[in-house]
């Protein structure tokens, strides 16, 4: 793996960490394309559960696309999206570890995750508009679903950024806490996940993005059929038959 993404294995959970400090860890193409390598690998291992996304240091969780690579032509784009995440359909939880600001495609990246654990100091937003562009990596259609549409109009045509504590208050952040135990939080929210069947914590995924989009009739059928598919799972008997003995349930994922 190229040391713009640094990957560490913890029981199930896979910790991948952007590693470009000095540059508030910004995203170039070399970037992209590791990040979109070891998501790619995390989706195909089945001993990884759950997948942490922080940045090195504690400025930044990312700062968006790296304006110097790309004023010398480059583009951070994979066919997965900015960063190799933002068009993904990631099937395992994502949690983001947001050690510092994020901001433009580095926002737009970390609500391309599932849950957010966040630093008291951090900021977020997307300020494209003070510099003439638009948030392309998907900010302008994720956040109206994830805030009402008043601010979500504010934080786009102002480009003001919001604290942490705003975005908690906005349901943008599942936890505010103090910047030296961000990545400690998010870990143990993580191994929280991993303890229950992988086959169905990734279908609850599934059902919930999926039903989102729909009127209540066509999510029952989604909901349905998940409900039916997981009850003739080996993990659905591992389940009963360990309550049953009083035990912990060995997983298998199928």
């Amino acid at each position: 793996m190229a040391d713009e993404v640094l990957r560490e294995r913890r029981g199930h959970v896979e910790l991948l960490t952007i590693n470009r400090p000095d540059a508030r860890n910004a995203i170039n193409l070399a970037t992209a394309l590791a990040l979109s390598a070891a998501l790619d690998d995390c989706e195909t291992d089945d001993d990884v559960w759950v997948v942490v996304l922080t940045g090195a240091g504690d400025k930044a969780f990312s700062a968006g696309m790296d304006l110097k690579a790309f004023a010398a032509g480059e583009f951070p784009i994979t066919e997965k999206g900015f960063g190799g995440l933002t068009q993904r359909n990631f099937p395992k939880p994502l949690i983001a570890a947001a050690n510092g600001s994020a901001l433009a495609g580095g926002f737009e990246m970390m609500i391309s995750c599932d849950m957010v654990v966040a630093a008291e100091h951090a900021v977020f937003g997307i300020p494209e508009a003070s510099r003439g562009l638009v948030a392309g990596a998907g900010g302008l259609i994720r956040l109206p679903k994830r805030v009402p549409i008043s601010v979500a109009y504010e934080m786009a045509l102002t480009a003001d950024p919001i604290s942490a504590a705003r975005a908690y208050e906005l349901g943008l952040v599942n936890h505010v806490v103090h910047g030296d135990v961000v990545l400690d939080v998010a870990i143990a929210l993580a191994e929280r996940i991993a303890k229950n069947a992988p086959l169905a914590v990734r279908t609850s995924k599934d059902v919930m993005r999926r039903a989102r989009e729909l009127d209540e009739a066509d999510a029952w059928t989604i909901n349905d059929e998940a409900f039916s598919m997981i009850g003739r799972s080996a993990d659905a008997m591992e389940g009963a038959v360990a309550f049953a003995e009083k035990r912990e349930p060995n997983w298998q994922g199928k």
